[in-house]
């Protein structure tokens, strides 16, 4: 069986990553700029790089009661290594927790090149009864991280036709809203990673490289910190099943 693979070529003596020698990109380029140049194929602009750098940093926490710190906590308090217990905490990121930024840049990528307007977007999408990904907050009323990007990517001249959508789809789902419904990370990164040209299918991936550092912190502090075997009390649990019963 032969493999092909444009991302990487390792021979005794020499790496190459995207055609560059490892040896020298090591001391030159910054993670972020490494990020890029394997995830795109080439090298980013200044202001390329230092949007990938503010995005990165937006995602890498977001307190203890996420499903994903939540899932790397149980997992490392079981006893499980450090490994086990980021790649448990990776695995939660669905639907719902991190995940919509792919639903999002999706649809944001697909209305972009049919040139549908915001108002077509979300009057299509909630005939099929489906909300539009990368809108809303658990707890925030205002998303204070998908503010800076967005202000970010303006004042580096990055923020394009993606950007200006979600910017109108905010308005549309807000004009007769009772209560605001406030775009979160997850809809500006979306605009964002697509107005720089990124595929869709990557989207998940720029958020799992930026909260994997906060998993590792929430395991190794696990660890560290707290004493083995967390679960729940039992009056933690209401038992909602049959009353007892003979066979």
């Amino acid at each position: 069986m032969k493999w092909t693979t444009a991302i990487s070529q390792v021979s005794d003596g020499e790496e190459r990553v995207r055609g560059y020698d490892l040896k020298e990109l090591i001391g030159h380029l910054s993670f972020a700029q490494t990020v890029w140049l394997v995830l795109k194929g080439d090298l980013p602009s200044d202001s390329q790089v230092k949007m990938l750098e503010a995005m990165l940093v937006a995602s890498v926490e977001h307190g203890i009661g996420t499903p994903s710190a939540m899932a790397a906590r149980l997992i490392a308090s079981g006893g499980s290594p450090l490994n086990a217990a980021v790649a448990g905490g990776l695995l939660a990121l669905g639907d719902y927790h991190g995940g919509a930024i792919e639903g999002a840049a999706k649809i944001f990528q697909a209305a972009v090149k049919e040139g549908k307007s915001a108002a077509q977007v979300v009057v299509e999408m909630k005939s099929r009864g489906e909300r539009v990904p990368g809108f809303g907050h658990r707890v925030l009323t205002v998303d204070p991280r998908a503010e800076k990007l967005i202000q970010l990517a303006k004042e580096f001249n990055l923020a394009g036709a993606h950007v200006k959508l979600v910017e109108d789809i905010f308005a549309e789902l807000n004009r007769e809203a009772s209560k605001k419904l406030p775009l979160n990370i997850d809809g500006a990164m979306a605009a964002i990673i697509s107005d720089l040209g990124f595929d869709w299918q990557l989207a998940k991936g720029f958020f799992m490289i930026g909260r994997m550092v906060g998993l590792i912190a929430h395991a190794h502090e696990e660890k560290t910190r707290e004493k083995p075997v967390r679960r729940l009390e039992p009056e933690e649990c209401d038992y909602t099943g049959p009353t007892p019963r003979n066979l």
